[in-house]
C-alpha cells in the first residue's frame, strides 16, 4: 500500500511539473514542493547572505546553495497570492483582490504608491480598466542617482507621470504572458517594454528583474521588479554612436563593416570594450588587427553573442555562443558580472532597441585573429614559445604562413635543459609542420613533414590522438593563418630502427648481446610495428648468474623469452590507459596499465617510455617480465562488483549527483518525497 501511495505521488509530481507554462512557473512550482513540509501554499527562497536578493530555487540552486558563487539561506515564505493565518499552519488564505494602487501596498511597493499619489495616477489605477503595473520596488526607488529622483519629484505632473506610466501595460499580462524577446507597448508615448523570459526562470522587463510576479488585482496585476526602468529609444549603434567612451571600438565597428548588423533589428549583447580596454593591448597587435579586414571583424564578432543576456539573467556561469562561432563563458561573482571568470564589466544593462551593452575594461581577442606566439603566450605553453623564439622561428610564428605548431605544455619540459644549443634548435624547429592542419583530419599512418625536414607518424587510438610520442592534449587552437595543437610530450623524432635505439643506449647493451644470440637482430631492423618493453642490464643483472648464463647458452629459449617482450603492434605511452593488452609475439597478453603517468606491464613499472624508432617504439624497463598468475573467476566477487556499482546506486546522493528538472527515476522522487533531513526552516512564513 505504502509502495503504491508513493507511486501515486511520483505520478502526480511528473503531471504538475509537465503542466508548468513557462521557466518562471516551473522554478516557482520547484519552490513549492520545497516548501510543502511548512504547509500550504509556502514557498521555500534562496537569499544571497549579505544581500536582499532572493530567488525562488530550482533544483541545481537547492543543492549548490550558492547564486552567483555566493552561499544562499533558505527562507520559507507565502506563495505570490497568499498569505498566513494566525494559529494555523503555513499560507492558507487567498490575498484579498483590491484594486491596483491598494495592491502596491500590499505587495509592498509602498514608494510606488506614494509616487502614483504625487503624480495624480492613483484615480486612474483605482478605477476601471485592466493594466500590468511594473513597479519598482522601494529599494529601486532608493537606488536612484540623488539628481534624477530629485528631477522626477519636482516635476512630478509631467517627468514621474510619464516615468510611471512607462511602467504600465494597458492590459493584463500574467508570467506566462511575458514571453522571451517579446515587447509590449506602454502607457507612456507608447514606447515599448521588453520582455525576457529565460531558463532559469528568472523575467526581466528592460532588464529590471520581477521580483514579486503575479500580484493580482481587480483591474489588472502587479509585478514587483527591481529597478526603475526607464524608456528605449536607440538602437546599440546609435548609443555606441554617441558614447565618446566607446569612440576607438565606433572607429573599429565602422571598419569592420558591422554597422548595418548593429542598426537592424535583432537582440544582441554587445559586450563593449573603452577606449582605455584598446590602449592595453600592444600598439603592434593592435595595428595589425585593425588593418586586417578579417581578423577586426572576428574580434568584434567575438564580443557580440546571438542572444540578449541582462546581468540579472545571469546566476551561474555558462558558455554563451558569440557571432564569431565560440563562445564566452559568462557568469557572476556575488553582484558582479563575470566574462571569462574576470570582472571586467563596469557597467551593465545599457538598453537599446535590438539588445544591450555591458562595458568591460579589457579587449577580448579571439584565437581566430592571433598568430601563432600570441597564441602560445599567456597559455599553458609559455615555455615552448619561449625556446621557439630563442631558436630563431619568430617569422614562422607571427607571419602569414600556413602551419601548424606542436606546442607542449609547459610540463612537459620538467627535467629537460633549456639550452638552446643546435640540436635544441634543431628539435624546436621539427616542432613546427608544413601546412595548416585540423586534428579531426588526421588519420592513423598519416606522414606529416616538419620544417626541419622530417617526417613525422600520425598514430590514432581509442583514447588518444598522437604524433609519434606526442598525444594531443586540448583542442585545436585556430589562430589568424596557423593552427597550435597543444602536446603532452616534447617530440622524440624516430632516430633508426629498433635495433639502432637500443645500440645507441648503453642501457641496453646486455639485451642487445641476448638479440644477437637469439637471433633476432633481422626482426628488429626490419620494416614493422614493433613495441618493445626492454629490460636494462639493471634487470639481466637481477637475474641468478647460473641461471643468465644458461639461458644465454640457449638461443630457443632466449628468443621466446624476448618475443615475449615484443608486441607486434604500435603502443606509445598515451595509447596505455588503464586496461589495455598487446599480444607479444610469444606467450600470452601482455596485461598494461597506466598509474601516476608511469606506464606498467604485468605490473612492472616502465623507467622510461617512448623511445621512437621508425619501426617501432621501446619502453625501457629494469626487470625481466613475466607472465601473470592465472586469474580465479568467482561468481561472489562478480555480484560484489554489481553492488559496488555507483552507477545504480538510488536515495538522496544518487539524486543530488543528478539532480535535473523534472527528476529522472521513482528512486529521485521518492528522495524529493522524504526531504526532512535537508528541509530546515530558517525563517517563517511572512
Amino acid at each position: 500500500m505504502k509502495r503504491l501511495t508513493l507511486f501515486a505521488l511520483a505520478i502526480t509530481f511528473i503531471a504538475t511539473v509537465f503542466a508548468a507554462k513557462s521557466p518562471y512557473q516551473a522554478v516557482l512550482q520547484h519552490s513549492k514542493i520545497r516548501g510543502r513540509t511548512h504547509g500550504p501554499n509556502v514557498c521555500a527562497m534562496q537569499k544571497i547572505q549579505g544581500t536582499d536578493k532572493k530567488y525562488f530555487t530550482n533544483c541545481k540552486q537547492w543543492y549548490h546553495r550558492k547564486i552567483c558563487g555566493k552561499p544562499t539561506v533558505i527562507s520559507y515564505e507565502c506563495c505570490p497570492g497568499y498569505e498566513k493565518v494566525i494559529g494555523e499552519k503555513g499560507c492558507p488564505a487567498a490575498l484579498p483582490l483590491v484594486n491596483i494602487y491598494k495592491t502596491l501596498g500590499v505587495v509592498g511597493a509602498t514608494t510606488t504608491k506614494m509616487y502614483s499619489e504625487r503624480a495624480l495616477l492613483q484615480e486612474e489605477i483605482e478605477g476601471p480598466g485592466s493594466f500590468t503595473f511594473f513597479a519598482p520596488s522601494n529599494e529601486a526607488w532608493a537606488a536612484l542617482p540623488t539628481e534624477i529622483l530629485d528631477a522626477l519629484v519636482s516635476n512630478v505632473n509631467i517627468e514621474l507621470l510619464n516615468t510611471l506610466h512607462y511602467h504600465m501595460v494597458n492590459k493584463r499580462l500574467t508570467s506566462d504572458d511575458l514571453k522571451h524577446g517579446a515587447a509590449f507597448t506602454s502607457m507612456y508615448q507608447d514606447f515599448d517594454v521588453h520582455i525576457n523570459h529565460y531558463s532559469t526562470g528568472i523575467v526581466t522587463v528592460n532588464c529590471a528583474r520581477l521580483v514579486k510576479t503575479d500580484q493580482q488585482a481587480t483591474n489588472g496585476i502587479v509585478h514587483v521588479v527591481d529597478r526603475v526602468i526607464t524608456a528605449i529609444t536607440n538602437n546599440i549603434h546609435s548609443m555606441i554612436d554617441t558614447d565618446d567612451e566607446l569612440e576607438t571600438l565606433r572607429d573599429a565597428i565602422e571598419a569592420g563593416g558591422l554597422t548595418s548588423l548593429l542598426e537592424n533589428e535583432g537582440s544582441y549583447t554587445i559586450f563593449a570594450p573603452t577606449n582605455e580596454a584598446f590602449k592595453k593591448i600592444p600598439p603592434d597587435t593592435l595595428t595589425r588587427i585593425l588593418g586586417d579586414p578579417v581578423a577586426l571583424k572576428d574580434m568584434l564578432n567575438y564580443h557580440i553573442l546571438k542572444n540578449l543576456h541582462c546581468s540579472e539573467s545571469i546566476v551561474s556561469g555558462s558558455p554563451l555562443e558569440t557571432m564569431q562561432g565560440t563562445v564566452l563563458e559568462v557568469g557572476c561573482d556575488g553582484d558582479k558580472m563575470t566574462l571569462n571568470g574576470k570582472a571586467i564589466i563596469t557597467e551593465k544593462d545599457k538598453l537599446g532597441t535590438n539588445g544591450v551593452i555591458h562595458y568591460i575594461s579589457e579587449l577580448l581577442i579571439p584565437d581566430s585573429a592571433k598568430t601563432l606566439l600570441e597564441l602560445a603566450e599567456g597559455s599553458v605553453v609559455t615555455t615552448a614559445s619561449k625556446l621557439l623564439t630563442d631558436a630563431g622561428l619568430n617569422d614562422h610564428l607571427l607571419g602569414s604562413e600556413a602551419v601548424t605548431l606542436l606546442a607542449p605544455l609547459n610540463d612537459a619540459f620538467n627535467g629537460k635543459s633549456l639550452t638552446m644549443t643546435p640540436d635544441m634548435k634543431k628539435l624546436m624547429r621539427n616542432h613546427i609542420l608544413k601546412g595548416r592542419l585540423s586534428s579531426k583530419g588526421l588519420y592513423h599512418g598519416q606522414e606529416l613533414e616538419t620544417l626541419g625536414g622530417l617526417k613525422l607518424r600520425v598514430f590514432v587510438y581509442r583514447n588518444n590522438l598522437c604524433i609519434e610520442n606526442s598525444c594531443i592534449a586540448a583542442h585545436d587552437k585556430n589562430g589568424r593563418y596557423a593552427t597550435m595543437f597543444m602536446v603532452d610530450k616534447v617530440l622524440t623524432p624516430p632516430m633508426g630502427t629498433v635495433m639502432d635505439v637500443l645500440k645507441a643506449d648503453d642501457r641496453f647493451s646486455t639485451l642487445v648481446g641476448a638479440i644477437q644470440r637469439a637471433g633476432l637482430t633481422e626482426l628488429l631492423n626490419k620494416k614493422g610495428t614493433y613495441t618493445v618493453f626492454a629490460p636494462t642490464n639493471t634487470a639481466f643483472s637481477a637475474m641468478p648468474q647460473a641461471d643468465l648464463n644458461k639461458l644465454m647458452r640457449d638461443p630457443k629459449e632466449l628468443a621466446n623469452l624476448l618475443k615475449y617482450h615484443i608486441g607486434d603492434e604500435f603502443l606509445v605511452s598515451g595509447a596505455v590507459t588503464s586496461h589495455t593488452r598487446l599480444k607479444p609475439l610469444a606467450g600470452d597478453k601482455l596485461e598494461l596499465g597506466m598509474r601516476n603517468s608511469t606506464v606498467y606491464v604485468n605490473r612492472l613499472p616502465v623507467v622510461e617510455s617512448d623511445l621512437m624508432a621508425t619501426n617501432g617504439v621501446v619502453h625501457a624497463l629494469d626487470k625481466i617480465v613475466k607472465p601473470l598468475p592465472p586469474k580465479v573467476a568467482s561468481d561472489q566477487a562478480d555480484r560484489s562488483e554489481i553492488i559496488r556499482d555507483p552507477a545504480i546506486k538510488v536515495g538522496s546522493k544518487g539524486m543530488r549527483s543528478g539532480c535535473v528538472g523534472t527528476m529522472r527515476s521513482f528512486a529521485g522522487l521518492y528522495d524529493l518525497l522524504n526531504l526532512d533531513d535537508d528541509d530546515v526552516m530558517t525563517e517563517a512564513p511572512e
